[in-house]
């Protein structure tokens, strides 16, 4: 029986397919798995101290010796991302409605959706489409991984007024902690850096499940469409930012576009989000939902994006090329 197989031919299915079994456990039978010990530990309360081990793991994967133009690319994909999830989270928040609401999303999960990206997918079409400091350039937009990024918007629409409650300093050290101490793990060891990448896809299905524990499937079921609907802007606008400031920058577009897309560790953010700030506890349970519908679109739609794009500027390429030829033959 091919469990992993099966699951691998699913987008985003080894954190996707533990969240909905569980969310089902959780609605239909919540004791089930309830009974104490090593069990409830690992399938109902692990979540947090798996996120924060993925999230030590992800960190030790990004190398601080990465420079030039991939240090630039990188930074440029973590700060176009980052700044279009950000800003369209923000509008989310100044028009939605009584329930907190915008379009049946959650402010929450906009941002966390569209301001992380999925690092499996983006190699995936960078090793078709682009080249060597393209991959590279990973290395420092795998910053994204968590919910750290989230954090910091949250924190400058709080002082803005648009959000209740605000995060501390600790807070945040408590999140960035175990990424920085991956990180200089990684970066003074290269076999650490193997060692703790193996980790990284091992945890997610388990902290998945523990998440999943904590959804009830009424929430799944609100949380679908419009989960949907968050992965298609998230593949549009982020993808779409990316494109036009990598063409912009004179490098090659499609590696931009391929930031367009919800990582599977990013339904981890809403819960972590909310263990931060109480304030944000009521709306959690929804955002997890809608993230991992995003994750899932996004995972689906982006690769017909890009393949749309690469088709667009083949033809225009084309066209061009004939143009000078005719002009300086």
């Amino acid at each position: 029986m091919k469990i992993k197989t099966t699951l691998d031919r699913i987008p985003g299915g080894m954190m996707v397919v533990p969240l909905l079994l569980a969310a089902t456990i959780n609605t239909f039978a919540p004791n089930l798995l309830r009974i104490g010990n090593f069990t409830e530990a690992l399938f109902v309360n692990s979540a947090s101290a798996l996120i924060a081990l993925f999230l030590l793991c992800a960190g030790a994967q990004i190398n601080l010796k990465s420079a030039g133009v991939a240090l630039g690319k990188g930074a440029t994909l973590l700060f176009v991302k980052w700044l279009v999830g950000a800003v369209i989270g923000l509008i989310a928040y100044i028009v939605a409605g009584p329930n907190g609401l915008f379009l049946g999303l959650t402010p929450l999960a906009i941002i966390a959706a569209m301001t992380n990206s999925n690092g499996g997918l983006y190699m995936a079409i960078v090793g078709q489409y682009g080249k060597e400091d393209d991959k590279a350039a990973y290395s420092l937009l795998a910053l994204n991984d968590g919910p750290f990024l989230t954090m910091v918007a949250l924190s400058i629409f709080g002082a803005m007024g648009f959000v209740d409650g605000m995060f501390s300093i600790v807070s945040f050290i408590s999140v960035l902690l175990p990424i920085v101490i991956g990180m200089i793990l990684g970066n003074l060891d290269s076999q650490m850096r193997e060692f703790l990448a193996k980790g990284s896809d091992m945890l997610i299905p388990f902290f998945a499940f523990s998440l999943g524990m904590g959804i009830d499937f009424e929430a799944v079921i609100k949380g679908g469409l419009s989960g949907v609907l968050l992965g298609v802007a998230t593949v549009f606008f982020t993808g779409t930012a990316g494109y036009l400031v990598f063409k912009a920058f004179g490098w090659n577009p499609i590696v931009g576009a391929a930031e367009g897309s919800t990582a599977g560790n990013a339904v981890a953010t809403p819960a972590a989000i909310a263990a931060a700030n109480a304030s944000f506890a009521s709306v959690a349970d929804l955002a997890t939902v809608q993230v991992a519908a995003s994750t899932v679109t996004t995972a689906i739609l982006l690769p017909i994006y890009i393949a749309f794009l690469a088709k667009r500027l083949e033809k225009k390429n084309n066209y061009n090329n004939t143009i000078n030829y005719q002009t300086n033959p």
